[in-house]
């Protein structure tokens, strides 16, 4: 298949969407397909990139943040991501468009369609879904409504990574969704050079929902003699800098850490926390599993559909349980090892050889529905001026 890739943020853009929507991409070439990706671009960065069957086109938007963007920035992306895929599509026509988030991308998918009949597989990823992210998104996911319900409607396919996610979407509009895991590519650690050390992770951006204030909580008027190392950045982060000098915690806030550092810090860790109070399939779970951390997680479903039994999970929000296991985990060693068995047996069962296969099935499902030209509105024609009278079929 020839696939195109919709996302507004591939790396180093984005986050844990745009790396899943990378390495998916990646194991597709690997497995024989063509995968062109029409993404966001910035300053420093190429506008076109080729690396066998993977190219990356970059087109000109308002971002001007790697971690993330704001509604404004977001919708910079939708008409020069259409014009970019529509000249590729004209060029050397694609056989299905795989789109990543319902919001932006899936506008510049809708409308390419329009255009040109390209079906699109459309994969949920959390934020363009209402509801899930309500403290950045409830203005906007109110205001695109209408042009967010006609993008769900016209995919060939829906894919969510979650039960969770699936189930929010569908509060809102009746469509069949199926459930494709996020995959997982394994970082290739020598884990030789590195040893574990009485250390307490966390990786995420930093907002509200993902609950690192409640990590802070539980730290409080606590010497546990373990390092902790808060990684990531975000709107968040000034408050809970300013939250850990209140509880008198001694934390190490890092920023954003990325590449070989991130890896040593996980290689380093005994104990992941991930404290989030709702999440899709969160990537940085996967990666804590891959580095062999023993997990702390939520038993909000989207980090328990991620962990399963490979970790422990706790109430949401509760400083008192967060607490509780790190008391439990920091004195029984064997404990941290066990379930640092139980993570890397885990992660093995999201590798992405599986994934792909699942997505490959569900493309080639939504390439054989795709219209001929001969039926559509404004059939595929490279030559036909803008003002000419649009073609239809008698």
């Amino acid at each position: 298949m020839r696939i195109l890739c919709q996302n507004y943020e591939f790396p180093p853009l984005g986050g844990g969407g745009a790396v899943i929507s990378q390495h998916l991409a990646e194991e597709l070439c690997d497995r024989g397909h063509e995968v062109d990706v029409v993404t966001s671009g910035m300053s420093g960065l190429p506008h076109f990139e080729r690396s066998g069957l993977l190219s990356v086109r970059r087109v000109n938007v308002l971002r001007t943040r790697r971690y993330m963007a704001n509604s404004a920035e977001l919708a910079s992306y939708v008409y020069p991501a259409y014009r970019a895929s529509l000249a590729a599509h004209r060029d050397m026509p694609f056989d299905v468009n795989h789109t990543h988030f319902a919001l932006p991308s899936g506008v510049a998918s809708l409308a390419l369609k329009r255009k040109t009949g390209l079906p699109y597989v459309l994969t949920l990823h959390g934020s363009d879904v209402p509801g899930y992210n309500p403290d950045r998104f409830r203005l906007a996911h109110l205001l695109a409504r209408p042009i967010w319900k006609q993008v769900v409607k016209d995919a060939a396919a829906i894919v969510s990574p979650s039960y969770h996610l699936k189930e929010l979407f569908q509060r809102h509009i009746d469509l069949p969704v199926r459930v494709i895991p996020n995959g997982f590519a394994p970082r290739m650690v020598n884990e030789e050079q590195h040893t574990k050390r009485n250390r307490i992770l966390v990786v995420s951006r930093m907002f509200h929902r993902k609950g690192v204030q409640y990590l802070l909580r539980a730290l409080q008027g606590w010497d546990c003699k373990w390092e902790i190392f808060v990684v990531g950045d975000g709107p968040y982060l000034e408050k809970l800098r300013a939250e850990a000098r209140r509880l008198l915690v001694d934390v190490t806030f890092t920023g954003y850490v990325q590449g070989q550092e991130l890896l040593d810090l996980y290689a380093s860790a005994k104990v992941f926390v991930f404290p989030s109070l709702q999440e899709n399939f969160p990537t940085v779970l996967m990666e804590a599993m891959d580095a062999g951390c023993a997990i702390i997680t939520t038993k909000a479903r989207g980090c328990a559909e991620v962990v399963a039994d490979a970790g422990v999970s706790v109430t949401p929000g509760s400083a008192e349980d967060i607490r509780a296991e790190l008391q439990r985990l920091i004195s029984n060693p064997l404990e941290i090892e066990r379930l640092a068995v139980k993570s890397r047996r885990r992660i093995k069962e999201l590798s992405w050889k599986r994934i792909a296969q699942d997505y490959e099935a569900c493309l080639g499902e939504a390439c054989e529905i795709a219209l001929p030209p001969s039926v559509l509105k404004f059939p595929l024609n490279p030559d036909r001026k803008a003002n000419d009278t649009p073609q239809t079929t008698p």
